[in-house]
């Protein structure tokens, strides 16, 4: 990828040398392009970088950043809004070989503060009111030496972005950083346990980029909208451009579908990331007014499982030949399975309805998947006798080049998601599955949310599907009440407005009766009805089932209260 570190005779991995080929092959390519206002007439406007540009403002500013002791290893908090200094930026860092921590601000303040001040950082680069909460919680950044404001600056001190661009531009010499060696981390946003620092290497991200590039095929004229930041950082490494959607991506649920629509048309998008929850936002309002996407080639959706429903409303703005794909993963490895809409709407999807589980695909690139028995204990060495029979359902392990090695400082959480195996390892994905006689994987939900009862274990999507079948019913969430393996079943329903419509008494009666028609569900004699799920706050989609089950605990020992939310 670049040449050969001379201290260790390694070859120099470094993802900033994909955007510095893409500027000499392609330099006059829109890199960036950043929704910046509108004129009088009501019209959006844009301000862009070509990758040209792109690849020189970064020299620039690695060269300043390296003026001030941001250098190779050098931790660094960034918390800047998506646009097109957050593209500089991410950029310069590599070229010098900074690590980027990086955290999802949704998660909470507090959470948000002790995930920064568990890696220590060396430096904080951020916007006006990030350098605000750092000054006023400074116990949490007291290793923090360098600071960089993106914007004014206030009453703290440091460096300011405009002045650590060094003029006039000359090449900068990457840093020589090899396969091994940290390149960010990037913390999982807690949704589905506590909040890790995941320790992305140069080589987990050049996996990335060619498992990407080679699965989806991207070609020289792509165009993205990626409404999810943290994947606009591979945009200029695949050579695509990067049109930023003028949204919150904190809250993907509730975005404007014409803040989405408009730029796709605008700008001929070809690619596009959509968290289920906004695939459906966007495709309710595509339906209702019959708006048509014909430049968007492919529409990949992860995050959380994808709704048939959901992907057949949004795929009718698509033109035949294009799909929406629905890559799993996980921050700690993301994609290794995928497969696209035309197969699960004509084949899985009958199956997916009737309790099988979310069909999510086949194994993709060089990635090596097992399932393995059902254990919430740490697993120290591998073994062949771990594994579970095809068809049966058991946790997903991955092994492969994108698989990060481990998480930062956190043995705990190490112990339990690695499986030493010899010169390699496996990552326990901590999600439950089976394996078809096609190689597809079918996801069954977290190991962490199965129901064990008295009779047997139940596991959340395939019995969800059962409820979801019934027209009132918007989702459903399993829970479990007490300690395994004496658990009992509830099904808490997030309800239509068709649903809304019919008598409690009435939907209840008529949800049992599907319910008991099913061997997977027999065991549910709980319904409780929820005005609107707690979910993650990257995606919207992922279920706080552990929340959840607390408030049905509450309503389910003798109803002291109400069982709405």
């Amino acid at each position: 990828m670049g040449t050969k570190n001379a201290s260790t005779s390694k070859p120099v991995v470094n993802i900033a040398y994909r955007l510095r080929d893409t500027a000499r092959r392609m330099p006059y390519k829109r890199a960036v392009v950043n929704p910046s206002g509108r004129d009088r007439f009501g019209r959006v406007t844009y301000a862009h970088l070509t990758f040209e540009q792109l690849d020189r403002e970064s020299d620039c500013l690695a060269a300043g950043l390296g003026s001030i002791g941001i250098q190779q290893g050098t931790k660094t908090v960034l918390m800047v809004k998506p646009g097109i200094e957050f593209f500089v930026l991410i950029f310069a860092m590599f070229k010098c070989g900074a690590v980027p921590v990086v955290v999802d601000p949704g998660m909470g303040i507090r959470r948000m503060l002790a995930c920064l001040a568990s890696t220590a950082p060396e430096a904080f680069i951020g916007i006006p009111l990030a350098h605000i909460l750092r000054a006023f919680f400074p116990r949490y950044f007291r290793s923090v030496l360098i600071p960089v404001t993106v914007g004014p600056k206030l009453f703290w001190g440091g460096a300011s972005l405009a002045k650590l661009y060094t003029r006039p531009w000359k090449e900068y010499e990457l840093a020589a950083t090899t396969r091994d060696e940290t390149a960010a981390i990037l913390f999982t946003t807690g949704s589905t346990g506590p909040a890790k620092g995941v320790v992305y290497t140069h080589g987990n991200f050049d996996a990335q980029i060619r498992q990407i590039q080679s699965h989806f095929t991207i070609a020289d004229d792509e165009i993205d909208l990626p409404t999810f930041p943290l994947f606009a950082l591979f945009d200029p490494a695949l050579g695509m451009t990067a049109v930023i959607p003028d949204m919150d991506p904190r809250k993907p649920a509730h975005v404007n579908p014409e803040n989405i629509i408009t730029p796709i048309l605008n700008h001929g998008v070809t690619n596009m990331f959509a968290s289920p929850a906004l695939l459906n936002r966007v495709g309710a309002f595509g339906q209702k007014r019959r708006v048509r996407l014909p430049s968007l080639r492919r529409v990949v959706s992860a995050g959380a499982p994808v709704a048939p429903a959901n992907m057949e409303q949004f795929a009718a703005m698509l033109d035949d030949a294009s799909e929406i794909h629905t890559p799993y993963g996980a921050t700690e490895a993301v994609p290794i399975v995928s497969m696209g809409s035309h197969e699960i709407l004509n084949d899985t999807r009958t199956l997916s309805e009737k309790g099988y589980g979310m069909c999510v695909g086949r194994p993709i690139g060089d990635t090596d998947i097992r399932i393995i028995r059902i254990s919430d204990e740490p697993i120290r060495t591998w073994s062949e006798e771990l594994l579970v029979k095809d068809g049966d359902i058991g946790e997903i392990i991955v092994r492969g080049p994108l698989v990060t090695r481990r998480y930062f400082q956190n043995d705990a959480a190490n112990s339990l998601a690695k499986i030493n195996d010899g010169d390699s390892f496996w990552h326990r994905m901590g999600d439950l599955a089976w394996r078809d006689s096609k190689n597809r994987i079918w996801f069954c939900g977290r190991k962490s949310h199965r129901v064990t009862t008295p009779t047997g274990e139940m596991f959340t999507i395939p019995c969800e599907a059962i409820l979801n079948n019934h027209p009132g019913v918007f989702r459903s969430a399993l829970v479990g009440i007490g300690a395994r393996p004496r658990q009992q079943p509830v099904i808490c329903i997030e309800r239509t407005p068709e649903g809304r419509k019919i008598a409690r008494q009435q939907l209840t009666a008529e949800l049992l009766e599907l319910a008991a028609a099913s061997p997977l569900t027999r065991a549910i004699r709980d319904i409780l009805y929820h005005n609107g799920f707690p979910v993650d706050i990257r995606h919207n989609s992922k279920i706080f089932r552990e929340q959840l089950a607390v408030w049905a605990a509450s309503r389910v020992k003798g109803h002291e209260k109400p069982d709405e939310a």
